[in-house]
């Protein structure tokens, strides 16, 4: 018996179906094949570049569980829920009918547009030449501009919900939303902005 993979929804709510990655350097490594628990258990993770094949909802839980330190505080991003994956699994699902609700359209939609938008095109590397050293500007890979998206969205939820009367799945969704809408008072989005303004001025 066959099953329809248009008929399977993430979290058994939000369809799949329809949506597309516009930017063609990220179409290769943002998944969105329809997965019903977005939990695969490192289904992939034997395989080369594996987490291109992984959908980009369960890509952004897994981050949520260790989303690492910003500025050596590493309290501030991740705190007492470091790797449990069953509470950040409600933190994601609850921040998507925030969205959603937000939105009024498919959250994991406004999630890969807000993927999309805040991907970094260039960053500055540094080198040294003579004894000096001089920034220069650099493409960044693909699966690096996804990465660093998840991590900016991650982070910048957790710092503004810790020790705050807002929970983070409230945060993460205005973060999305913000990315969604390319609005500058996103993490997201500033950042992208500042990196390729220096980018392009280290030319």
């Amino acid at each position: 018996m066959s099953t329809n993979a248009s008929a399977i929804k993430v979290f058994n709510r939000w369809s799949t179906e329809g949506i597309k990655v516009e930017d063609p350097g990220l179409q290769r490594y943002v998944s969105i094949s329809p997965v019903l628990v977005p939990k695969t258990g490192a289904r992939y993770a034997g395989q080369r570049f594996h987490k291109s094949r992984t959908n980009i909802v369960e890509r952004l839980i897994n981050k949520m569980m260790v989303p690492g330190h910003r500025s050596k505080k590493h309290k501030v991003t991740s705190g007492h829920i470091t790797g449990k994956a069953q509470m950040t699994y409600g933190i994601v699902e609850d921040a998507l009918e925030i969205v959603e609700k937000k939105t009024k359209a498919n959250p994991v939609e406004v999630l890969v547009k807000a993927v999309e938008n805040g991907a970094p095109r260039e960053e500055t590397i540094t080198i040294e030449y003579g004894g000096a050293r001089y920034p220069k500007a650099v493409e960044m890979a693909p699966q690096r501009r996804v990465d660093h998206v998840l991590k900016l969205m991650v982070q910048s939820s957790y710092q503004k919900s810790f020790n705050g009367k807002r929970a983070a799945a409230a945060t993460l969704a205005d973060e999305i939303v913000l990315a969604y809408q390319f609005n500058q008072q996103s993490a997201i989005i500033s950042k992208k902005l500042e990196m390729e303004r220096q980018a392009d001025a280290s030319r």
